[in-house]
């Protein structure tokens, strides 16, 4: 099996890169050597995807029977649509990692595999879209709606969709479970969402790699929601993490209409909280019925604690201050109940 991963030095496509050569494939890396390290055992080929010279100089490295895109994220269409019209001679098969935030529905309705996606063409630029008031639908939805319709337009029934939520784990740039994790170590009174029982479904980087590789290998084509089936509940999310790291720390569980009283930003002061219907509402019954797997997010927990222990935050990302309240703001709500 030969696979070119988008990406590859960091979080999602460093786990791709490395699950890839776990399973004896001949896996070439494309990316501009700025984060992170190559995996040992990849062909490294640096370049900007963006440079039209530099796709076509990549494109001479082929053929492979798949292409695993990890690295378009922050890409407008356009520059999709260049890179896989570019390659779609050099691959058999294109395996996009897309996002939940691509539907119109999220995250105010329940999703499934066959929701709506949001209008946006393959060859849009970065400006193309908009984001709502109450703040869905999103830029970055439109965005990445396009980029889907791109790769659709070079790779037809040859392409795959790979749609998450929220992917936590070893290696996250984010921020999101790194910040609840500093935060338990700390200790004390802790602020937490309400109610404590919302589930939700968040899923290890590992196992969205691990799918990721069986589609690149397989003959499947269309969309996949990739979300945690079973999840856990908010309150076992906070314990899990107090209990990796050893503290005494106890939960204050907030009223959704308290902490929005006070500020509160969702999504980012509270990482994981968000008050809308549908955004831990996301079936993912395609997915689990092609092979997805995932692992107890308690294992999640306890193996991402481990990574900061040891130097964790391989790479600097802006997203990654934007995460977590300050303790003088959680403070101040906590001693006003």
């Amino acid at each position: 099996m030969r696979l070119l991963v988008m990406g590859g030095t960091w979080f999602l496509g460093r786990c791709v890169a490395k699950g890839a050569v776990a399973r004896g494939w001949d896996v070439t890396t494309f990316n501009r050597g700025r984060s992170g390290t190559d995996v040992p055992g990849v062909k490294p080929v640096q370049g900007d995807r963006t440079v039209v010279d530099d796709v076509e100089r990549l494109a001479g490295y082929g053929p492979w029977d798949a292409v695993i895109d990890t690295s378009s994220s922050e890409l407008p269409p356009r520059d999709v649509l260049l890179t896989a019209s570019c390659l779609r001679e050099a691959a058999a098969r294109w395996v996009h990692i897309s996002t939940v935030s691509v539907y119109a529905g999220w995250p105010h309705q329940p999703l499934s595999d066959a929701s709506i996606l949001l209008d946006c063409p393959a060859d849009a630029d970065e400006t193309y879209g908009y984001t709502g008031e109450d703040g869905s639908p999103t830029l970055y939805g439109f965005q990445k709606a396009g980029g889907e319709r791109a790769v659709s337009e070079a790779f037809g029934d040859r392409a795959v969709f790979i749609r998450p939520g929220v992917i936590l784990g070893p290696g996250e740039y984010v921020g999101r479970l790194p910040w609840w994790l500093t935060r338990a170590a700390r200790g004390g009174k802790i602020l937490a969402p309400a109610p404590a029982d919302r589930r939700i479904q968040p899923v290890d980087v590992r196992d969205v790699a691990a799918f990721a590789l069986d589609q690149a290998a397989g003959t499947s084509s269309g969309g996949y929601n990739v979300a945690h089936p079973d999840g856990l509940t908010f309150e076992e999310f906070v314990a899990a993490c107090l209990s990796v790291t050893g503290a005494a720390g106890r939960p204050e569980w907030v009223a959704p209409d308290l902490l929005i009283e006070h500020g509160v930003r969702q999504w980012t002061e509270l990482p994981l909280w968000r008050i809308h219907a549908g955004v831990w509402s996301v079936d993912a019954g395609r997915a689990i019925a092609a092979g997805l797997r995932c692992r107890p997010l308690v294992e999640t927990i306890r193996d991402t604690w481990t990574w900061l222990q040891n130097d964790g935050r391989p790479v600097d990302h802006p997203r990654w201050a934007e995460h977590g309240i300050a303790p003088e703001k959680e403070a101040k709500i906590i001693a006003s109940l």
